[in-house]
């Protein structure tokens, strides 16, 4: 099950990117920037509607539910965050990314609310 979400939560987030930087989300845009196969994107989607963090509108554009945006939301702010402190402890920049990918999925709401708590005051 944590697999599973952290799979979900990973596809949220890249839409969340792809919306920020193109302005629209398709699957196969999805495909891309993960590098992975359609038919596995197309599977993801499925589950992500099911789950109803996501609508597929006309032409496959893909929009976020209410519930969908704010998951997305956190999580990408999440791994913003932890990437900055990871560089800021002086971790290659890759490395911390890479890292925080990881671990914003599983770190407690309150563990991270003081790790933001604490960078907030030292980084930008």
């Amino acid at each position: 099950m944590l697999k599973t979400m952290e799979s979900a939560e990973n596809y949220l987030e890249t839409i969340l990117i792809l919306k920020t930087r193109n302005g629209s989300v398709r699957s196969i845009d999805i495909a891309h920037e993960l590098d992975f196969s359609k038919p596995s994107v197309s599977v993801a989607m499925k589950r992500l509607r099911e789950k109803e963090y996501i609508t597929v509108e006309d032409g496959g554009l893909i929009e976020f539910t209410e519930k969908g945006r704010k998951l997305a939301e956190r999580i990408y702010e999440r791994h913003v965050l932890l990437t900055k402190a990871l560089v800021s402890l002086g971790v290659d920049p890759e490395t911390a990314a890479e890292d925080a990918c990881r671990v914003e999925h599983y770190i407690s709401q309150e563990t991270f609310d003081k790790i933001k708590e604490h960078f907030n005051d030292h980084i930008k």
